[in-house]
């Protein structure tokens, strides 16, 4: 065997390092729980507890639009609301109607200042859930 020249022992240590090992897997640790969050970002956001459409509006007279509403409540849902909003021609809004929903079809009257030309459906909000759907 050959002696080495000290400065390339020196330079090029003979054990090799463990911090690339170490920080692979932290690097690896953490991709996972990255990906864990996410994935459940993704459910919790994916299935709310109510989701409501508007299937049709009609205006009944000066003072009142009836209109239909979806909503699809999964069990256990605590303490639903539901917003509709109805506007005048020049987009003003003329009325607002909120409810407790029922799972199903839900049948509302908006009561208005003035004559409504449309309806919109700002969303339905539990408990836990505070994005309208």
């Amino acid at each position: 065997m050959t002696q080495q020249d000290p400065r390339i022992a020196q330079r090029y240590a003979s054990n090799p390092s463990v911090w690339p090992k170490v920080f692979l897997v932290l690097g690896v640790l953490l991709s996972f729980l990255l990906a864990g969050w996410l994935a459940w970002a993704v459910w919790v956001h994916s299935t709310p507890e109510v989701t409501s459409s508007l299937t049709t509006w009609k205006v009944v007279d000066q003072h009142s639009v009836n209109a239909t509403l979806q909503v699809d409540l999964r069990s256990g849902s605590k303490d639903p609301q539901c917003l509709l909003r109805a506007y005048a021609e020049d987009h003003t809004p003329v009325g607002d109607a909120a409810f407790t929903p029922t799972n199903g079809r839900n049948d509302v009257t908006i009561r208005t200042e003035r004559l409504a030309t449309s309806v919109e459906k700002i969303g339905c909000t539990t408990a836990g859930q505070n994005d309208a759907r």
